[in-house]
């Protein structure tokens, strides 16, 4: 298996992980900063929450972990690093989640967020 494959699943993998206050994946969401592979057997996987005092961050990361073990098998490494720099904002949600969260709002919240923020940051 390729590493495109394998990025593949691990990304599938983390569609099945969700933010239990948001109803978006965590992939979507855009908490997956790299998935990087440190070589041939080990992946490493960096990620963030939506709030540096998020208080079910390492759930999060461990479902997140979990998912991904599952999916690629016991032949893979896998680590989950949470990264807190740069800190997440909703410029990082996917066109998926975009739409998702669309559909359940009624409004892109994403174009609410930078017009909300438009000079403050």
């Amino acid at each position: 298996m390729g590493r495109e494959e394998i990025k593949e699943k691990i990304i599938d993998a983390l569609k099945n992980v969700y933010d239990p206050e948001i109803p978006v994946n965590i992939y979507d969401l855009g908490l997956v900063y790299d998935i990087i592979f440190e070589d041939d057997k080990n992946i490493m996987i960096k990620m963030t929450v939506t709030t540096a005092g998020c208080p079910v961050a390492y759930i999060i990361l461990n479902a997140a972990e979990a998912s991904v073990r599952q999916k690629v098998g016991d032949e893979y490494n896998v680590k989950v690093e949470l990264v807190l720099d740069p800190p997440w904002d909703p410029t990082r949600i996917t066109e998926d989640g975009r739409r998702e969260l669309k559909e359940i709002f009624g409004y892109d919240i994403v174009e609410e967020w930078i017009k909300r923020m438009r000079g403050k940051i």
